[in-house]
C-alpha cells in the first residue's frame, strides 16, 4: 500500500467528517441529557418522585428500541444525507416540545416520541463510517466522534444549569427555557446536514480520482473478505448469536452508564448544599475523565488491532468505579468513583463499535448494528428507573449504584467468555498493497 496515499485520503476524510460528527453527536447528547439537569427543578414543578421521573425519562428508549432497526435499514436505502437530516430536524422539534410537559403522562409521551424521532442516529453514523473508513480505523473514528458525548455532558452541564437560572423569564420555568434554547441548534444543523453531507466516497468532490479508487478498492476487498466467510440476510444478521451476545454486553454497559448519567447531578447535589450552577461545574469532572478514556482507548485498540480484551478491561474499570462510588457515597470519594466509572464506560465504546462491522456487510450490517444499539439502549430505561426506585425505597443512591455495578459485571462476563470474533479482514491491507503496486 502506498502509505502516503492512505495518509492523504484518511486526513481529508477525517477532516471532512469528524468535526460534523462530533458536533451532531454533541447536540444529540445535549438534547438527551439535559433532562438530568432539568430534574433538579422539574421534578418539584411537576410533582414527580425520583422513581416516576426515572420511568418517564426511560420511555425515550422504548421509542428508540422500536424504530431503531427500521430507521437504519431506511438509511441504507435512501442515503445518510437525507435520513440523518430528517432525524436531526424531527428530534430537535420534539426536544423543544418537552417544554410543554405538565405532568408524568405528557412528559413520558413526549420522551417516547423523542426516542422515535432520534432512532437510527447513532447506529446510522456507525454504519456511515463503514462506507468511508477501512477496518483498522474503525475504533479511532468511533471514539473520535463519540468525544461529542462527554463534551456534551461536561460543556452542557454549566450551560444547562445557567439556563435553569433564568427561571421566570417570559413567564417560563428555567427548565422550559433550557429545553427550547438547546433544541434550536439541532434543527438548524439538521437543515445544514442535507446540503453538506456526502453519501459515498465515489461522490466526494474533495478526493482525487486516485484517492477515490484506492479507497473504494480497499473497502470492496474488505467487504469481499467478510462475505467470503458468509453473507448474511437481514434477519440472519440480527439473530446471529454473536450479534445477540454483543447486544447483551452493550445492554449491561448502557444500564450502568445511563443510570449514572441521568442521576449524576442529583447524586452530586446530595454531597452538599451546592447551587445548581456548582452542580453543573462538578458534573464536568467525571465526563472530562470519560472523554480522555474514550480517545485514548480507541487509539490503543486500533494500534493493537485488538477489540475484545480492550472492551473487557473497560467494562471492569467501570464496574470498579461504580462500587467505589456506592461505598463512599456522601463523601468526595464518590465523585472519584464516578469519574473512574466514566473512564470505563466511554473507553469501551471504541473497541465495542469496531466489533459489529467485523461480522457482516450491507443491509445485514445496517440491521445488526441498529439491533445491537436498540437492545442495548433499553438499558436507558432500566438504569434510570432502577436508580430512582432504589432512591425512593432506601433514601440513598448507594443501592442503585451497586445494581449498576452488577450490570457492568454481567457485561464483563459476556465479553470474557463469549465475544471471540475473528478478524477476517486482517490480510486485506497487505493484498491491497500488492494490487496498488501492480
Amino acid at each position: 500500500m502506498d502509505e502516503a496515499l492512505e495518509k492523504s485520503v484518511m486526513a481529508k476524510i477525517y477532516l471532512r467528517l469528524l468535526p460534523f460528527a462530533i458536533l451532531s453527536y454533541f447536540l444529540a447528547y445535549i438534547d438527551r441529557i439535559n433532562v438530568s439537569f432539568a430534574g433538579l427543578t422539574m421534578r418539584g414543578d411537576l410533582g414527580l418522585s425520583a422513581g416516576t421521573f426515572g420511568f418517564c425519562v426511560g420511555t425515550f428508549y422504548w421509542g428508540y428500541f422500536l424504530f431503531e432497526v427500521p430507521s437504519n435499514v431506511i438509511m441504507e436505502k435512501v442515503g445518510a444525507r437525507i435520513w440523518i437530516a430528517r432525524i436531526m430536524i424531527t428530534w430537535g422539534i420534539l426536544a423543544g416540545i418537552t417544554a410543554l410537559a405538565v405532568g408524568p403522562w405528557s412528559f413520558g409521551i413526549i420522551r417516547f416520541l423523542l426516542g422515535i424521532a432520534e432512532a437510527g442516529f447513532f447506529p446510522g453514523l456507525v454504519l456511515y463510517f463503514t462506507y468511508w473508513f477501512p477496518a483498522r480505523h474503525h475504533a479511532r473514528i468511533v471514539s473520535g466522534f463519540l468525544i461529542g458525548l462527554p463534551i456534551a455532558v461536561a460543556g452542557g452541564a454549566p450551560i444547562s444549569t445557567a439556563l435553569l437560572g433564568l427561571d421566570g423569564m417570559w413567564g417560563l420555568h428555567g427548565w422550559q427555557i433550557m429545553y427550547i434554547a438547546e433544541a434550536v441548534p439541532t434543527v438548524l444543523i439538521g437543515i445544514l446536514t442535507f446540503f453538506v453531507m456526502t453519501d459515498r466516497p465515489e461522490q466526494a468532490k474533495y478526493l482525487t480520482q486516485e484517492e477515490k479508487t484506492w479507497l473504494t478498492t480497499t473497502l470492496a476487498m474488505e467487504r469481499a473478505a467478510k462475505e467470503k466467510v458468509r453473507k448474511y440476510s437481514m434477519l440472519e444478521g440480527m439473530f446471529n448469536p454473536k450479534v445477540l451476545l454483543l447486544a447483551l454486553n452493550y445492554f449491561g454497559i448502557v444500564v450502568a452508564s445511563l443510570g449514572m448519567l441521568i442521576f449524576i447531578p442529583q447524586i452530586i447535589k446530595s454531597l452538599g448544599q451546592f447551587s445548581d450552577m456548582t452542580v453543573g461545574w462538578l458534573t464536568m469532572i467525571p465526563y472530562i475523565c470519560g472523554g480522555i478514556g474514550l480517545v485514548v482507548w480507541g487509539r490503543v485498540s486500533d494500534r493493537m488491532h485488538e477489540r475484545r480484551w480492550n472492551l473487557l478491561a473497560a467494562c471492569i474499570v467501570s464496574t470498579v468505579g461504580l462500587v467505589i462510588a456506592g461505598m463512599t457515597l456522601g463523601s468526595w470519594w464518590a465523585l472519584v468513583g464516578l469519574s473512574i466509572a466514566a473512564v470505563g464506560f466511554y473507553g469501551s465504546k471504541g473497541p465495542f463499535w469496531a466489533m459489529p462491522p467485523m461480522l457482516m456487510t450491507g443491509t445485514a450490517a445496517a440491521a445488526s448494528i441498529a439491533w445491537i444499539n436498540s437492545i442495548g439502549n433499553l438499558g436507558g430505561f432500566f438504569g434510570p428507573w432502577w436508580i430512582g426506585f432504589m432512591r425512593d425505597l432506601t433514601g440513598s443512591y448507594a443501592g442503585g449504584l451497586y445494581g449498576l455495578a452488577l450490570m457492568g459485571l454481567v457485561a464483563s462476563f459476556v465479553c470474557a467468555f463469549f465475544l471471540h470474533i475473528p478478524n477476517v479482514v486482517a490480510t486485506v491491507e497487505p493484498r491491497a498493497a500488492g494490487s496498488q503496486a501492480d
